[in-house]
């Protein structure tokens, strides 16, 4: 019976996916499952998509633009400086808990603010911890949204973005946000 459990824990419901074609980044996806939004991919295909959604344990995948219409048109306003913070449900059942919790404190910094993985990890009570901080922003599988672009060295210098062009992008994200 326990092995059953197990099982079931691991299905994932079906996740929807959507595409932006034309943004500042290039195109960008997301996928929401029926309890949030659980991926975004900057500036690649759908393939990448795909196989990040089947890492995330969703073997059912269908694209749909109305399922993610609000959460496509939230990221292109966010991208065209129209928009400072999002209105969408996300789906941390995806994340592990300490990614969870890293990323809940990231996905509170302000607009326009940013603090280090060592702020973090003093947050989370655990201050040795700012690499494992660093670890969970590097696998945060919705970038922007949650904001890792907002996440700087104890130096003030930007450390690692995995989208597209990485520094370069997290670079933009953060011009982007000090101009409005």
């Amino acid at each position: 019976m326990h092995g059953d459990n197990e099982i079931m824990n691991d299905i994932k419901e079906t996740a929807y996916i959507g595409e932006i074609t034309s943004t500042p980044l290039g195109p960008i996806w997301v996928a929401v499952s029926e309890h949030g939004l659980v991926a975004l991919e900057i500036s690649s295909d759908q393939g990448a998509l795909i196989d990040q959604l089947n890492s995330l344990g969703f073997n059912h995948i269908l694209v749909d633009q109305t399922k993610t219409e609000i959460a496509l048109q939230q990221v292109n306003e966010y991208l065209r400086g129209e928009r400072e913070t999002f209105d969408l449900p996300i789906d941390w059942s995806v994340l592990t808990p300490f990614q969870e919790q890293a990323l809940g404190i990231t996905y509170a910094i302000p607009y326009g603010e940013v603090m280090t993985y060592g702020e973090i990890a003093r947050q989370l009570g655990k201050p040795n911890a700012a690499r494992a901080v660093g670890r969970a922003e590097a696998t945060n599988p919705i970038p922007l949204v949650i904001p890792c672009h907002r996440v700087i060295g104890a130096d003030g210098g930007l450390h690692g973005y995995g989208a597209a062009r990485g520094l370069e992008t997290k670079a933009w994200l953060l011009q982007l946000e000090s101009e409005s």
